[in-house]
């Protein structure tokens, strides 16, 4: 678990994955969160059966790389979003990010704070050299998170712009 003065970044366990796809308010309960309207989106809800869940229960993986962070807002006592690793560092100590703010939550620094403080702890992993990231064109407010937190952006390919953050 990591902080910053409004937020808590978490990451889930196996079995608070399984709480958190059945999107039942159970992993709310878990860590005495208010409810919380998820939206899992079917390609996020693929990915947790498909990769995330899997590598997560891989003893030989740090399951930290593979698992989902769900974000916690302390002033609302809820769960604003989710932020992730897509698997451990490659041999040249890169990482991707990817992230995704509740709708009622968007707009309010949220994402921005939490990827800020999820590079702060990437930069202290020995093994992670810099972090690539993925946005869809016209998703303005993502890619202007990861402008805010120093990332450049090095390319496009169809209808996604490429991202990086090296140090």
């Amino acid at each position: 678990m990591i902080e910053t003065e409004k937020l808590i970044l978490k990451p889930l366990t196996h079995s608070q994955l399984v709480k958190y796809i059945k999107d039942d308010h159970s992993l709310e309960k878990e860590f005495n969160l208010l409810p919380t309207k998820k939206n899992i989106s079917p390609s996020l809800r693929a990915a947790l059966k498909e990769s995330i869940l899997p590598n997560v229960s891989d003893k030989d993986k740090d399951y930290l790389y593979h698992t989902l962070w769900t974000i916690i807002s302390k002033p609302d006592n809820r769960m604003v979003g989710d932020i992730c690793f897509v698997g451990e560092p490659d041999r040249n100590g890169e990482i991707e990010i990817g992230y995704g703010t509740y709708e009622e939550f968007r707009g309010k620094g949220f994402m921005t704070e939490a990827v800020g403080r999820i590079i702060g702890w990437a930069k202290a992993q020995p093994k992670v050299k810099s972090i690539f990231a993925a946005t869809e064109k016209e998703n303005i407010a993502s890619y202007s998170i990861l402008e805010k937190n120093g990332f450049s952006h090095i390319g496009d390919v169809d209808d996604m712009m490429s991202w990086k953050l090296k140090f």
